[in-house]
């Protein structure tokens, strides 16, 4: 192989080689959002409503007081609270397997960290239907006593 053909060789190659990779780079940036991506879209959207629950509490605590215990507004007081307990054990729980690079920038995770996350995600599901059902109830009752 002459000077010329190895030179024209290597320049066909890593032409290959790039579009390779380019091809590889633009099937990840269409493919959707990653796992980790989803979990936190989850965390995104019900964060927002941890406010909301502080505020229905506020406003159950006093017939749920005056009605005891066994009644449906002290039931719904104790749900909100426990579905605000709930995202803040998740958060913690999550904070503490994974670390910011993981989080934010998609760094690879091993298979533990993988198994985690699958974990993760199904907790996180969990939060979610606790926050909008414990919310969904004390609106309801809160409807009902206006």
């Amino acid at each position: 192989m002459t000077p010329k053909n190895k030179i024209a060789s290597f320049f066909l190659i890593l032409a290959v080689l790039l579009t390779s990779c380019k091809e590889q780079k633009e099937e990840k940036q269409t493919e959707g959002p990653t796992q980790m991506e989803q979990v936190m879209a989850i965390h995104d959207e019900v964060m927002p409503k941890m406010g909301q629950l502080g505020k229905l509490v506020g406003q159950l605590k006093p017939s749920a007081d005056s009605l005891g215990p066994e009644s449906p507004e002290a039931k719904a007081v104790r749900d909100l609270q426990d579905a605000n307990k709930s995202m803040m054990d998740w958060m913690q729980s999550f904070g503490d397997r994974f670390d910011s690079e993981e989080i934010l920038e998609g760094k690879a995770l091993s298979d533990e960290k993988q198994a985690w996350l699958n974990e993760e995600e199904a907790k996180v599901k969990e939060v979610k239907e606790k926050i909008n059902s414990s919310i969904k109830n004390a609106e309801a009752i809160l409807s009902k006593s206006n």
